[in-house]
């Protein structure tokens, strides 16, 4: 079976398939925002809001007091200020605060309802209140609401709940509403069929892709790869990463090199995976994120080679910040046996890296 997969998923790559960022990077951002808390309220009115809506903590204490607390005090509050505080409370995973923020805006606000805000309010329904809310919501749309933001809000949110027959009935009415015109639904449907096995599945819809001439993207590659590793498909993977490197358009993406040595260290080919995290630790030379220390640190940990560790560890624990428990703990946490002397070693390594 596995053999089987990889032949057609990736027969469907053609040798000089072309490559773009999709054009569905808005909608992504709207659904799958993974980013660090963002501090988007700027005047200082509205900056006190905020921190009067952060200081309640517990989900279950509603903020629409405050929200109208504050206009009865005779402040003023825009759309755009609403907006980031959805965003920020999302950040924050606050999302029953982020729904009363949106339900408030246009509940007690004369605001214009937009297509994406519907969508970021699909979302957060089914968070808070289950799919079936979420559904019913969405039936309930006008028809100048239904676009490929909010039908690709509740595809995601059936992807979520792994609901194939509802995702599948999403997807082709999206079809038929010419509403697939971007990388964004396949992608994400890619996702749905790596977690529940169907992996035959997903050949005819890079074969859609390429029929309806949607270019695949890094999201695309990503997910094809978490398929592969899914289906215990090495030679997949191997196929994805060259693909991604023969296509200098694309970028690399060193997500996908962290993906191949992790796959490649639960079959326990640690000179491969160790050839992986070496093109990673290429890709960090130039940019330093602490994410991607991270990454290195803990797939090193995973090699069992503590040489390589400690070596990373002098690279680039000054610029990311990581403190000597940090690594101890993901020692302990990765298999490492943490006896006297190696904590010794640790220690001192720290020492030596702050001395130097």
């Amino acid at each position: 079976m596995n053999l089987h997969f990889s032949r057609k998923l990736l027969s469907l790559l053609p040798q000089n398939y072309q490559f773009s960022i999709s054009s569905t990077r808005v909608l992504a951002s709207l659904l799958f925002s993974t980013k660090t808390p963002t501090k988007p309220l700027s005047s200082s009115h509205s900056t006190t809001l905020c921190r009067r809506i952060e200081a309640i903590r517990d989900p279950r204490v509603s903020i629409v007091p405050v929200l109208d607390q504050w206009v009865e005090e005779g402040n003023t509050v825009d759309k755009h200020h609403l907006v980031s505080l959805v965003r920020l409370m999302k950040d924050y995973k606050r999302f029953q605060h982020a729904l009363e923020v949106s339900e408030w805006m246009t509940g007690r606000r004369f605001f214009t309802f937009t297509t994406e805000d519907a969508a970021v309010r699909l979302g957060l329904i089914h968070r808070v209140r289950g799919l079936e809310e979420a559904e019913n919501y969405f039936n309930k749309l006008s028809v100048k609401l239904r676009t490929k933001y909010t039908y690709g809000a509740i595809l995601n949110g059936c992807v979520r709940e792994k609901s194939v027959q509802k995702a599948e009935a999403v997807m082709q009415e999206m079809r038929e509403g010419g509403m697939t015109t971007s990388s964004f639904p396949y992608n994400i449907l890619i996702i749905l069929y790596s977690q529940t096995g169907d992996f035959d599945k997903i050949p005819p819809l890079l074969k859609e892709m390429e029929r309806n001439g949607i270019a695949q993207d890094k999201y695309t590659l990503r997910n094809l790869i978490a398929a592969s590793v899914a289906a215990s498909d090495i030679s997949g993977v191997e196929r994805i990463l060259k693909l991604m490197e023969e296509n200098p358009e694309l970028g690399l993406d060193w997500k996908l090199y962290a993906m191949a040595a992790d796959a490649y260290l639960k079959i326990g080919s640690i000179e491969t995976a160790l050839t992986m995290l070496k093109k990673l630790e290429k890709w960090m030379a130039f940019r330093k994120k602490k994410a991607v220390f991270n990454f290195l640190l803990s797939l090193h940990a995973k090699t069992g080679n503590k040489d390589e560790l400690y070596r990373i560890w002098n690279l680039y624990k000054p610029s990311t910040g990581k403190s000597v428990t940090d690594v101890l703990y993901q020692m302990k946490m990765d298999g490492f046996v943490v006896d006297e002397e190696t904590q010794k070693d640790t220690w001192g390594l720290a020492s030596y890296t702050l001395d130097k």
